[in-house]
């Protein structure tokens, strides 16, 4: 958004703010935090949940906003911050990077002492409430959410019926699944937990939905007890016979009304909650019931990232159908996208995934930047920034699609030429794809975690005096989520391990705002390695993802002849499993775009 746009919008934004403001003054409240997130904590939220976007016009997927009575902020992390920029009016809001300038530190110098601070606990989990807290405000529970309040035209929730999952991609049944979580809380002394994430009610009772964008969920609650029974909480007009006879008479269907009352009938109980992915009023109720609260992990998040064989199978068939429409995109591409628009790119892109029949969904908004939007981390094209395609350009795409046996993500930076590229930019897309080669070609003791591998894809970058303020791979679920956890690959501290199954991205990048951004990401999925010596077990990554990277920016001296042999082995083997399902002009393409490199 521009900032004439944003100027045109600022009446309207300004009139949202104040008409909170008087809630807050109705409500004996000093103050509200207004997290990303909805009742159910996922990435994705339906359109009636689009509170944050809603009071401050910020539409990324990770940020918050807290508002006083003459002060409001909107903080976000490092993939979001251009745009935050660009869609958040400055005379109404600061703007912050949510690490940099932490919201828990905002609030204590611009709060008043002892400042009562409104909070949603249905919208916000303990560990985030616990991350915001400080001596120096109260915070205090709202019984209602004063956004809703004041939001007079919202939409409707999400009514879409729920979809089977059928055995043949989910690879185990729904009731082998929780007995055998069951008898782990019943081992752990644990008569239940609670499930607030929609993706693990999804894994734990093989359903699907499309209540969210990009996301096959039914927005949910459970209960899972030790005995391999479910409570499920959830809107009953969106089980059909079909999905009712799936679930099975173990699985007690509830409306969303009854939760706090069952909630309460687990008064003298232990139940595990997860402090991270459950809204804090969950916990708050079943202490005030006089249950227990223990808090653990979600039980469904490990054994939902350990791919079985036939979700590992099915991911090898979902990235090779994806990969024939990638290559054909990035064909079209090279010879007959000139002039077009980012918006036309992205669908171009999905008319090439649509075309196969098991196409569902895009597995999140495609990232498609030209030039200088290319450097925005996480742009979202609109009809006001999407730019034309010229020439002698980096355009970066970073796209995904769901199908029913998988879910992919893939990242590739092209340059359009017809001159050759600057050194500059080779220099960096060649030292972006060296770490991303040398990631992928990683083998690494069992018990090893994500955050131990990071720097295999950052050296290359650090030695040429680069870096990129994102994580380098996120979990990736089986006709799930697109970000899964709770594996992942960042500086961060990080305790789960790899295992045998898990799916991982891996993407590296280099941003240099108001020029380019460069980013290349497969998807890795861990198996077993043969290399392990005196009696240690090793892991390593099969590379999921199918699709050549572009020659055109590669500079061999920076790559070396360690990193172009793992190129040129990938190109061959992209050639293929590729190149037989393409045919005509585009095959001939991927045959010239895999062909090895030339060493000087």
């Amino acid at each position: 958004m521009t900032e004439t746009t944003i100027s045109s919008a600022s009446g309207k934004m300004n009139d949202r703010l104040q008409a909170l403001r008087v809630l807050l003054k109705e409500n004996g409240l000093d103050g509200l935090i207004i997290p990303r997130s909805d009742e159910y904590l996922g990435e994705y939220v339906p359109a009636c949940a689009e509170r944050l976007a809603w009071i401050s016009g910020f539409t990324g997927s990770a940020g918050l906003a807290v508002v006083l009575s003459d002060k409001a902020a909107v903080f976000s992390d490092g993939r979001y911050i251009t745009q935050m920029d660009d869609q958040v009016d400055g005379a109404l809001w600061e703007r912050h990077h949510i690490t940099e300038a932490p919201p828990r530190s905002w609030l204590a110098r611009n709060a008043s002492e002892k400042a009562r601070i409104g909070y949603d606990p249905r919208i916000i989990s303990r560990s985030a409430l616990e991350a915001l807290r400080s001596d120096s405000v109260t915070f205090v529970p709202t019984a209602f959410n004063l956004i809703d309040a004041a939001w007079n035209d919202r939409p409707a929730p999400p009514s879409a019926p729920a979809e089977v999952h059928p055995l043949e991609f989910a690879g185990q049944g729904s009731a082998e699944k929780r007995h055998a979580l069951g008898a782990q809380l019943a081992t752990n002394g644990w008569q239940a937990a609670l499930i607030a994430d929609c993706t693990s009610i999804a894994w734990l009772l093989n359903i699907r939905g499309t209540d969210v964008p990009h996301t096959p969920v039914v927005l949910c609650f459970a209960v899972l007890h030790s005995n391999g029974q479910v409570d499920l909480f959830v809107d009953e007009t969106k089980i059909t016979p079909e999905v009712r006879n799936w679930l099975g008479d173990d699985v007690n269907i509830l409306p969303p009304e009854k939760l706090e009352e069952s909630l309460r009938v687990l008064k003298g109980q232990t139940v595990a909650v997860d402090p991270s992915a459950t809204p804090v009023w969950f916990s708050q109720t079943l202490e005030d019931a006089g249950a227990t609260v223990v808090e653990a992990a979600d039980p469904c998040a490990l054994p939902r990232a350990r791919k079985n064989a036939v979700e590992q199978q099915g991911a090898r068939a979902a990235h090779l159908r994806d990969a024939v429409a990638v290559c054909r995109f990035l064909h079209w591409l090279d010879t007959h996208a000139a002039g077009s628009t980012e918006m036309e790119l992205v669908e171009r892109l999905r008319a090439f995934r649509a075309e196969a029949p098991e196409y569902r969904d895009d597995s999140f908004d495609t990232i498609s930047g030209a030039a200088p939007n290319g450097a925005i981390i996480h742009y979202r094209v609109t009809p006001e920034t999407s730019r034309r395609l010229g020439a002698n350009t980096v355009y970066l795409v970073d796209s995904g699609a769901q199908y029913p046996d998988g879910t992919t993500d893939i990242t590739r930076t092209v340059w359009t030429g017809p001159d050759e590229p600057p050194v500059e930019i080779r220099d960096a897309f060649s030292r972006v794809l060296k770490g991303n080669l040398l990631l992928g070609r990683t083998r690494f003791p069992v018990g090893t975690t994500g955050s131990a591998l990071d720097v295999v894809a950052r050296y290359a970058l650090w030695q040429g005096g680069l870096d990129f303020d994102h994580g380098t791979g996120h979990g990736v679920g089986s006709y799930l989520s697109v970000h899964e956890g709770p594996q992942r690959i960042s500086k961060l501290p990080n305790r789960i391990a790899f295992e045998e199954g898990m799916i991982v991205s891996n993407e590296p990048g280099y941003y240099r705002p108001g020029a380019f951004g460069i980013r290349l990401e497969t998807l890795e999925m861990v198996r077993s390695s043969d290399v392990g010596q005196d009696g240690r077990n090793f892991l390593e990554f099969e590379t999921l993802t199918l699709a050549p990277f572009d020659r055109r920016l590669v500079d061999p001296a920076v790559m070396g002849p360690e990193a172009l042999d793992f190129l040129d082995s990938y190109h061959e083997r992209v050639l293929t499993e590729v190149g037989p399902l393409l045919s005509g002009e585009t095959k001939s393409w991927l045959v010239h775009a895999c062909s090895p490199i030339k060493r000087k």
